[in-house]
């Protein structure tokens, strides 16, 4: 789209205000310039940082190999108000208005984009050594507490707790990570993947305790709900994420049962001139029939391209084939997108070997694939996804032939 074109799609638009300064809020300020807005981009962060990126916040910033992961952006360059350490309190869309720590901000769109906070252990308030992985500054905490090698239990096998039990054990401390379910990822995946999983932990050197409940965390020790009592240095708490929207209770703009903001095919919230993107927002999917909520860093990069595209006037529907990684265990694990309906799963591979994968059919076309240590796997698949053609099952099972090969048609 060319300047003089995005102007006139905005002629109405001076002011967008994007609420959150992660990825989904950054990229959302530069798809807005690449496609051409003149007018002002205002972008507000409660964090004083310059914003960053959350993935290495996980191995390479917790274990000293970067202070920082912050974004490579000159935002004044960019014409970009950036607004720091400034706590967004309330939105009266009727009057296109947010309620700031630093007083209103008016806006023609507003943009919100706050991610989503880590739910915190009950009972675990004020008691010292607990900490959460989320921003930069529980990275800057937690670092002093793997180079002195405490004792940690971690709370939670899933992604979070899986990769943060890594670079523990890659820091050489002793590490025990409790699960209340009977395998890690048990809200993710199903059994019988999972289970190859669980073996990682030994071989590492972790302990694992699934079906174990934290009654209780003391100062350098959790207790479980069956007496045991493990030594902690210091406990780490990984037990799922929800997206941060309380600040909007009240406002009218439509939350659905998670507390996210509820979007359309255009991720437009349900008030006028306002958006929602990454972790804090939902979606219809035509691709899966179903309402997704991605909390995962692709959809943060991915889905600000159509925002902006919708405040220039475009028609542009967000509808991606959901994408993750996460290093773990000295393994490479990637998933491409949404197993729920499916009604066949194919091994590819052994699972007890270091790569292999699994695929998810619904009739004869996949939708979703977790490929361990196959990145190639991993590619075609997503296109075969997207592209939506029919594929011979006998073809997908053997981890010899490209995926790409088990096409029919």
């Amino acid at each position: 789209m060319s300047e003089q074109t995005a102007q006139e799609g905005t002629a109405g638009i001076r002011r967008v205000v994007v609420v959150g300064a992660g990825m989904a809020g950054v990229q959302t300020a530069v798809a807005l310039r690449e496609r051409g807005f003149a007018g002002d981009v205002t972008v507000i962060g409660a964090e004083p940082h310059q914003p960053y990126d959350r993935p290495p916040l996980s191995k390479a910033v917790l274990l000293g190999k970067a202070e920082d992961s912050a974004f490579d952006l000159d935002f004044d360059a960019l014409g970009v108000d950036l607004r720091l350490g400034c706590e967004v309190l309330g939105a009266r869309p009727a009057d296109h208005e947010l309620d700031t720590e630093a007083g209103p901000v008016p806006y023609d769109v507003l943009v919100l984009a706050t991610g989503a906070e880590p739910v915190t252990l009950p009972g675990t308030e004020g008691v010292p050594g607990v900490h959460l992985l989320r921003t930069l500054d529980d990275a800057e905490r937690l670092r002093p507490v793997l180079a002195r090698q405490h004792d940690i239990v971690v709370v939670g096998a899933g992604w979070i707790g899986a990769e943060f039990a890594t670079a523990a054990r890659e820091a050489g401390c002793a590490v025990t990570v409790v699960e209340a379910a009977d395998r890690p990822l048990a809200g993710v995946l199903p059994a019988e993947v999972a289970a190859p999983m669980t073996r990682w932990y030994a071989d590492s050197g972790a302990e694992l305790r699934t079906g174990a409940r934290v009654e209780r965390v003391e100062p350098g020790a959790v207790v479980l709900a069956d007496g045991t009592r493990l030594p902690a240095g210091a406990v780490v708490v990984g037990i799922g994420a929800r997206p941060a929207t309380g600040w909007l209770t009240g406002s009218g703009i439509e939350l659905g049962a998670s507390g996210e903001v509820v979007t359309d095919a255009r991720l437009r919230a349900s008030a006028p001139d306002v958006y929602a993107v990454g972790d804090c927002a939902s979606f219809p999917s035509a691709r899966y029939g179903e309402r997704l909520l991605v909390h995962h860093w692709d959809n943060a990069l991915q889905g600000p391209r159509a925002v902006a595209a919708g405040i220039l006037g475009e028609t542009a529907v967000y509808d991606p084939v959901p994408y993750f990684w996460s290093e773990q265990f000295g393994r490479f694990v990637q998933y491409a997108g949404h197993h729920a309906a499916a009604d066949r799963l194919v091994w590819r591979g052994d699972p007890a070997g270091p790569a292999w994968t699994v695929c998810w059919l619904r009739g004869d076309r996949l939708v979703a694939l977790l490929a361990v240590g196959r990145p190639r796997d991993l590619a075609q698949g997503r296109k075969l996804i997207e592209a939506g053609r029919p594929l011979d099952a006998r073809v997908l099972a053997d981890p010899g032939r490209p995926l790409k090969d088990a096409t029919t048609g």
